[in-house]
């Protein structure tokens, strides 16, 4: 998401500097050539410069043996070992994407430490997201101890898998 706004932005600027090149260089002579394509700051790129997501998934404690493990999961297109890559990448997809429902907001971002969650205990299950996703370093711990964390991971199913 990043990525595809600086990339607005550069657009938006390349469009404002064409528009005044013929005022400015009647004043001031010819405009500097910028070296094109500008290179985007690193911040808005995936660990491989692409923006891509690619992650690692680690789940333990679940009850289930067929969850727990390490898988891999990358994006565009859909692969890696996670059990069901396609419905993942669509999820992680979909939550990129500002809706009324989710606001676009990052999956992977902890709950807040002053919200009010209701007291009740999903299980042991443990997971842990690393890598990137929309280009963005991700490295994420999730638990299901309280309906916050509860919430949160079922936000992400099927990146992590559907425990009850």
């Amino acid at each position: 998401m990043l990525r595809r706004l600086a990339l607005t932005a550069v657009a938006s600027l390349a469009a404002v500097l064409s528009a005044a090149a013929p005022a400015a260089t009647a004043a001031t002579g010819p405009l500097p050539l910028l070296p094109l394509p500008l290179p985007l700051p690193s911040a808005l790129q995936g660990d491989d410069g692409s923006g891509r997501t690619q992650l690692r998934v680690m789940v333990s404690d679940s009850g289930d043996r067929e969850a727990d493990g390490v898988y891999e999961l990358r994006c565009l297109p859909a692969g890696g070992t996670h059990p069901v890559a396609q419905q993942a990448c669509d999820r992680l997809a979909e939550l990129a994407q500002p809706t009324d429902r989710n606001g676009g907001t990052d999956p992977f971002r902890p709950v807040p430490a002053d919200a009010m969650c209701t007291q009740q205990f999903g299980g042991s299950a443990t997971a842990r997201v690393t890598g990137t996703w929309e280009g963005q370093h991700v490295d994420a711990s999730f638990n299901r101890t309280n309906g916050c964390e509860i919430a949160r991971w079922n936000t992400l199913r099927p990146v992590l898998p559907n425990i009850r």
